[in-house]
């Protein structure tokens, strides 16, 4: 299954100048939990924003200009070559733009966590048809800043 996991902002940043704009204690621990053990796609930037291979999962990192190989870290040339790579097993898209943008069409889930907080940003998740998808909340966290996580699931 392809699924597409994001955290963004109310107004749908995921990115400043290469990095999150927000940091939220907790925030982070539904994308641990989701996609240990599984594989992780990204882009190139977004992994380069990481620093490192993800632990206890596999990273195929997407790219035309960099390789990738360290333990549990791979570099597939496009989504689909990614894809084939990861054979029968769960695939998270994790990022970025491009990425979440080529994905949309193909995923069955999305978990998105929505930042309550309006933020500067030069990268963005982009809008997608709610109507393909049956929503659910997950929980909502009264942190510093408040955040939702959310579940689509394909109709």
């Amino acid at each position: 299954m392809i699924s597409l996991i994001v955290a963004y902002s109310k107004n749908r940043v995921i990115g400043f100048n290469g990095k999150i704009p927000w940091k939220i204690k907790g925030e982070q621990s539904r994308f641990r939990d989701l996609t240990t053990g599984n594989i992780v796609v990204m882009g190139r930037k977004t992994f380069e924003e990481i620093g490192k291979p993800l632990p206890n999962r596999l990273t195929i990192v997407i790219s035309n200009t960099k390789n990738f190989n360290f333990e549990n870290c791979k570099t597939a040339h496009s989504l689909a070559e990614a894809i084939k790579m990861a054979g029968n097993k769960d695939i998270f898209i994790s990022g970025g733009q491009k990425l979440y943008e080529e994905t949309l069409p193909l995923v069955k889930k999305m978990y998105i966590t929505e930042v309550e907080l309006e933020c500067e940003g030069d990268t963005f998740f982009p809008l997608f048809d709610e109507s393909l998808f049956s929503k659910q909340t997950e929980g909502h966290f009264d942190e510093n800043i408040p955040y939702t996580y959310l579940t689509y699931t394909r109709k």
